[in-house]
C-alpha cells in the first residue's frame, strides 16, 4: 500500500486534481497534465516529491501515475466518497 503520510499539500493537490477528474468522469485516471500550454502547471516541487516517492513518473507535459500512485489515487477517491457518509 502506497504511503501518503508526510506529503506536502502541493503534492496532495496533484491527487485532488486527479480525484476530481475521476469523480467527474467515472473513468480511471492514469495521468494528469503537468503543463497545459495556457500557463497552468503543477508545482515542480510537488511533482519532484511524488516522483521521489515512486507515486508518479514526471514527463514533460504529463504526470503519469505509477501502479502505486494509481492505488493511492483510488484510496483518495474512496476517502472523499466516505466523507459524505458522516
Amino acid at each position: 500500500m502506497a504511503d501518503l503520510s508526510g506529503l506536502s499539500d502541493e503534492a496532495l493537490a496533484v491527487f485532488a486534481f486527479a480525484a476530481y477528474h475521476r469523480l467527474a468522469t467515472g473513468q480511471k485516471i492514469l495521468s494528469v497534465v503537468r503543463k497545459d500550454g495556457a500557463g497552468h502547471r503543477a508545482s515542480a516541487a510537488a511533482t519532484d516529491e511524488l516522483d521521489g516517492r515512486g507515486l508518479v513518473r514526471a514527463e514533460e507535459r504529463e504526470i503519469v501515475f505509477t501502479p502505486a500512485g494509481e492505488e493511492a489515487l483510488e484510496r483518495v477517491v474512496a476517502a472523499i466518497r466516505s466523507a459524505r457518509k458522516t
